[in-house]
């Protein structure tokens, strides 16, 4: 029997597009990258970034709103998870009104992540269904309802939150804010070859720290934390990767894995949750059926999280070995070279006739890892 669906698995559901664990990997640099100036600013990376985010954001609101399509939701719950590591991340660099709009980045965040953890548990629940014998699916029906009805209170939720006055003022801010020339003076005026690798070191101590936290005992929310600091440095790395080169390419492969991995469990932490829950509560009005099909969920969900610190401990010794090593290498030169004043830090020599500015031509970021589409 297969595994429960996790969140990275569920995505793609209704777009029915496969998985490639090689199509998350960044692109591959070609004569037309854009080349890296040493005298570009944290500050105007940051700007970048945040331009092009919002013009993703633009791109799925739509969607998601809709609700015809999951994928469109989780586009723009991943698009506003990157507006808030971006303002994390560049906080120093950036003005103040910006960083004040992380509070109302997270709180749409715990909106439209609400709204598609059901969409997740939905798919979930279609795909288990499938596998069950033709007597056995009417039980199904019951829980299926319910938790349509959970998602339809969610997503009204959701679209207020859309709606409301903070939502689109924090939008407003962003927007004026990321067309704006950055700023020369003070901390906005700092070489993004002096910033991003201090911030990337950073952050790989703060994941191992977590990590190394970790006991035999510990709880799901302290794997949760590993998680969230291995997309913090990946988004850190992300930012970089054009001054970075190959070594941030392939450390990224490796925290993606991590990252899948803890998110499966996660998902079934999650799931188990809210089955558990839905089984407490007297006004449920659920038959014996399907309470039982929930607590074969609910078990099959658990199985799912035992597993969470041996799939850790394979996944860490990646990241943190031979990968971590050639980054971090990498990282001393580029900063060695900025203390010196040195303005050869391209990572890869393109033709001068072909090479604009960073703020000019940002690399994008390679997408969220992408799931298998359900069997229909």
């Amino acid at each position: 029997m297969k595994g429960p669906l996790s969140a990275r698995q569920g995505e793609l559901a209704a777009a029915g597009t496969p998985t490639d664990s090689k199509s998350a990997v960044a692109a591959p640099r070609g004569p037309a990258t854009p080349a890296f100036d040493a005298a570009t600013t944290a500050s105007e990376v940051a700007l970048g970034e945040l331009r092009r985010l919002l013009g993703t954001w633009r791109q799925h609101e739509p969607g998601a709103r809709l609700g015809h399509d999951p994928e469109a939701l989780h586009q723009l719950r991943v698009t506003t998870r990157r507006i808030d590591a971006t303002l994390g991340l560049f906080r120093r660099q950036l003005p103040v009104a910006l960083t004040h709009a992380r509070r109302t980045a997270r709180s749409v965040l715990r909106t439209l992540g609400a709204a598609r953890d059901l969409d997740v548990q939905l798919a979930e629940l279609a795909r288990h269904s499938l596998a069950l014998p033709e007597s056995e699916r009417a039980a199904v029906e019951p829980l299926r309802a319910r938790l349509e009805s959970e998602r339809s209170r969610a997503r009204a939720r959701m679209i207020r939150a859309l709606d409301s006055e903070p939502t689109r003022r924090w939008l407003e801010t962003l927007t004026a804010a990321s067309a704006a020339a950055p700023s020369a003076a003070g901390a906005f005026g700092e070489r993004a070859t002096v910033v991003m690798p201090e911030r990337v070191r950073r952050r790989f101590r703060k994941l191992r720290k977590s990590v190394r936290r970790l006991g035999s005992n510990s709880p799901m929310e302290d794997y949760h934390l590993v998680r969230r600091r291995a997309k913090q440095l990946r988004y850190a790395i992300e930012s970089g990767a054009l001054m970075f080169g190959k070594p941030a390419e392939e450390e990224l492969k490796a925290l993606r894995r991590l990252q899948d991995e803890l998110g499966a469990h996660q998902d079934a932490y999650m799931a188990r949750n809210r089955l558990a829950a839905l089984a407490a509560d007297p006004a449920n009005e659920l038959p014996a059926g399907t309470l039982f099909l929930m607590g074969r969920l609910a078990e099959r969900h658990s199985t799912t999280t035992a597993q969470a610190r041996k799939s850790l401990t394979r996944s860490w010794r990646k990241v943190r070995g031979q990968r971590w090593r050639a980054l971090r290498s990498r990282l001393g030169e580029l900063l060695d070279d900025a203390r010196q004043g040195s303005s050869a830090v391209i990572a890869e020599p393109v033709p001068a006739a072909s090479a604009p500015t960073l703020a000019a031509g940002y690399p994008q970021p390679a997408p969220e890892p992408q799931p298998h589409p359900l069997e229909h």
